[in-house]
């Protein structure tokens, strides 16, 4: 490995050192309900985003509050020095995409049958520091 890719290397592991994620998989919600819930608190502060989400009255918001949680605590493990109030941490990104879609079927009328497609996704939630300036 070349000297140039080393020190890029070692740039990208302190990058890195300021982000943890968490991943909810298949979780049985259709993925424009979850995605209401994710633009409503993508790029807001850590502490708000949790406030917001408890009072929030969707479905959707309770996993999504469990799933930041989550990401926290991954924070906090990572960086067993620092505390979370001090570091400014942020939502700096939220992925939803679409899950595995169980396909059932509905009696319709005349003998015909309608599929009903239950949708879920899949979340990614980033929680990030913001750099405080100091001038």
């Amino acid at each position: 490995m070349g000297s140039r890719k080393r020190i890029k290397a070692e740039s990208m592991k302190e990058a890195r050192k300021n982000i943890a994620f968490a991943k909810l998989n298949n979780c049985p919600t259709s993925p424009r309900k979850m995605r209401l819930i994710a633009d409503l608190i993508r790029g807001m502060d850590a502490d708000r985003a949790l406030s917001e989400l408890k009072l929030n009255p969707k479905e959707a918001s309770n996993r999504m509050e469990k799933l930041l949680l989550s990401a926290l605590a991954n924070w906090e493990s990572k960086n067993e020095g620092k505390k979370m109030d001090e570091s400014n941490l942020y939502i700096s990104e939220v992925k939803v995409d679409g899950g595995r879609m169980l396909k059932r079927v509905q009696p319709a009328p005349q003998g015909r049958a309608h599929r009903i497609r239950k949708r879920s996704n899949h979340v990614t939630l980033v929680v990030d520091s913001r750099k405080t300036e100091i001038n």
